[in-house]
């Protein structure tokens, strides 16, 4: 068994919010430096950077998982993590359609580019990303297990744009694979406060809009390799696979 660091919550620069240092060729030079083995690329409400980056992180041996993080219509943040650019595509078509009619304010939120390895501006998203989707949690979580993803609410300490911030609690019919943390908690503090999160798989991730935030924390994965079913395992403790919690 092996054991490898991931950050699984990264923001590109077509995330409103992401620097402009944050191209698929300088994070993934970032990631080199910094020892990371697996990348979730997570902007908001979009997968436009996801294959870009997982072509240039091959070269240098990264794994990459294709994913977003998803703000529901209860403005709820989430992470949805695929196996594959084929559903990353279909998870995508799905935010399309649900994205809301709201225009992206350049001025106050920054531009919103999708550009290719050479760092060619591509494309421009006019409708704002960080807006919440027309559909509820159930609705995004239901889509992502269709997709066969793994689905995990966003940095539940925070109190904005989380899920405890926005209902209060977890609802327990809601089909979730892991929790995440941001980096701005020492886990055994928040554990030790927070009983409740302990039947819950755990994970900790940079939530990286700067280059220099890139690896902060990572979460630490004891699995066979860097495959997205060995990640699906480790989540659910399986056959020796684990999230190590470096406490």
């Amino acid at each position: 068994m092996n054991e490898y660091h991931a950050d699984l919550h990264v923001h590109t620069v077509l995330s409103p919010c992401g620097d402009l240092e944050m191209s698929p060729r300088n994070i993934v030079r970032q990631a080199v430096i910094k020892k990371i083995d697996i990348l979730g690329i997570t902007d908001h409400n979009s997968t436009y950077h996801t294959k870009v980056i997982y072509d240039l992180a091959r070269e240098e041996g990264i794994e990459v998982y294709f994913g977003c993080e998803v703000c529901t219509r209860e403005e709820v943040h989430c992470l949805a993590l695929f196996e594959s650019h084929v559903l990353c595509q279909s998870f995508q078509k799905f935010l399309d359609e649900h994205l809301s009619d709201v225009k992206n304010n350049p001025e106050r939120f920054g531009y919103q580019v999708v550009v290719d390895k050479n760092e060619n501006i591509i494309k421009q998203v006019d409708k704002s990303l960080i807006s919440g989707l027309k559909a509820s949690i159930e609705e995004v979580e239901r889509e992502v297990h269709r997709l066969k993803g793994i689905f995990i609410p966003a940095h539940i300490d925070r109190p904005y744009s989380s899920i405890i911030s926005q209902l209060g609690f977890i609802p327990m019919d809601l089909n979730i694979d892991a929790v995440e943390i941001s980096k701005n908690v020492i886990f055994n503090d928040f554990v030790g406060k927070n009983k409740w999160v302990e039947k819950y798989t755990i994970v900790q991730n940079s939530d990286a809009h700067y280059l220099g935030n890139l690896g902060d924390v990572t979460t630490l994965l004891r699995m066979e390799s860097t495959s997205f079913n060995e990640f699906r395992k480790a989540l659910k403790n399986e056959d020796g696979r684990e999230v190590i919690q470096e406490k």
